[in-house]
């Protein structure tokens, strides 16, 4: 039996194992029923080469979560690691009266451009590349679910990727 002390040793040598796993950070978009959202996430990754999958993981009760269900997909821009504060603008639901659409398609959330290409997701304009994804698989995994979906759609410079931020270059940390 451990005592409450080592508990507590174990439970922060935890948070400090997993907050030295190397993670990206990322913007998740999805859209559905007229709403559309942006959302930082940490948890993106191929997870398959034919068909080109891409899986992230999003809090269940979120509503980035919802939208994708709903939706059918969600988009994934990549940002430049000079971008490190647009990333915390993302933390928590875009506003609806921060939602501008033109026509009945979204261009700016929170005052940031975006595109929308095949799914309809929003993809941010100044993304140093991105992928649009068709939700294939769920699947729920305790307090996040994770989504995977095809590629069916991407974008980015003609040349070589810049570096994309990390969560190392912030001073966020997520887990634990």
């Amino acid at each position: 039996m451990t005592s409450a002390h080592e508990d507590d040793i174990d439970d922060r040598l935890r948070r400090r194992v997993l907050w030295a796993m190397p993670s990206g950070l990322y913007v998740v978009g999805s859209a559905a029923r007229g709403r559309a959202n942006l959302m930082t996430a940490s948890l993106a990754m191929q997870v398959a080469t034919e068909p080109k999958l891409v899986a992230v993981a999003v809090d269940a009760a979120s509503v980035t979560r919802t939208l994708i269900v709903e939706g059918g997909g969600f988009s994934l821009s990549l940002l430049a690691r000079e971008d490190r504060a647009l990333v915390r603008r993302f933390v928590k639901p875009v506003p609806e009266h921060q939602i501008v659409t033109e026509g009945g398609t979204v261009v700016s959330l929170l005052g940031e451009p975006v595109e929308v290409h095949v799914t309809g997701a929003p993809v941010l304009a100044r993304a140093v590349a991105w992928l649009d994804c068709a939700l294939g698989y769920r699947l729920e995994a305790g307090s996040h679910e994770l989504f995977v979906g095809e590629v069916v759609g991407v974008g980015g410079p003609p040349g070589e990727i810049p570096p994309v931020l990390r969560m190392e270059d912030t001073r966020m940390s997520y887990g634990g």
